[in-house]
């Protein structure tokens, strides 16, 4: 028969993983994330995103098919070589995102963000990530392995936090209040878990980023008069 003390052992060996994962995907870690739209001030700027339901329906896509179609696979890859101790395979992987990202602004965001995390990770007892240039998701699965969360959950998290950010970012350059945006995180959080297991299921050669308008409006906000975030 299993004893409480037991039980309560088996918890608290469960549950430190994903107190780890909430302190990954909490928008109090230190890497910047808040300072960035993505493209999206750029949208609003252009007329693109001027309501909830076009905000809803412009995160939506760039969930869809930029993050869902390259990024979230990338991501998996990165978690397994790390989980192996692969660094070969993880730097092939992390130079292919960062090959991936559209725009000056998206590249340098993501080294900025990937750079901050890597410099946290070893004060948090996590060790080292042995890249020269790691990307966000590169640092971020690095944590995953090192805390050995599980790769799905850890992606469905890495996935929450760049919609809550998104929508952080349009309730503050839009007028919308804080119902819309949690409205707007009910919907999206609903398609996590089926985008992660579409990304785990596609081949190498699957992989693509093609949202060129959100490559354009990117570009544009780089020279944009009025701005509130850096990308």
């Amino acid at each position: 028969m299993t004893t409480f003390a037991a039980m309560v052992a088996m918890t608290m060996s469960t549950d430190r993983p994903l107190a780890r994962l909430l302190q990954l995907a909490s928008p109090a870690l230190p890497v910047g994330a808040y300072s960035y739209s993505q493209g999206l001030e750029a949208a609003i700027d252009a007329g693109i995103v001027r309501d909830p339901a076009s905000a809803e329906r412009w995160i939506g896509d760039v969930l869809a098919h930029s993050l869902a179609s390259m990024e979230a696979p990338v991501f998996l890859r990165l978690c397994t070589a790390w989980i192996a101790g692969d660094v070969v395979t993880a730097e092939r992987w992390n130079a292919l995102f960062l090959a991936s990202r559209e725009t000056a602004e998206l590249r340098a965001e993501t080294v900025q963000m990937g750079y901050s995390l890597a410099k946290l990770l070893p004060r948090l007892g996590a060790g080292e990530v042995p890249l020269e240039e790691p990307s966000f998701p590169a640092a971020f699965a690095y944590a995953v392995a090192a805390w050995r969360i599980a790769p799905h959950d850890a992606l469905v998290a890495y996935l929450w936090s760049w919609c809550e950010n998104q929508v952080l970012a349009a309730v503050k350059a839009l007028p919308l209040g804080q119902t819309d945006g949690q409205r707007m995180l009910v919907s999206l959080g609903d398609r996590l878990d089926d985008l992660a297991r579409r990304a785990a299921q596609l081949e190498d050669d699957a992989l693509g980023n093609f949202v060129p308008r959100l490559a354009l409006l990117s570009a544009r906000h780089e020279t944009q008069y009025s701005r509130l975030f850096r990308s």
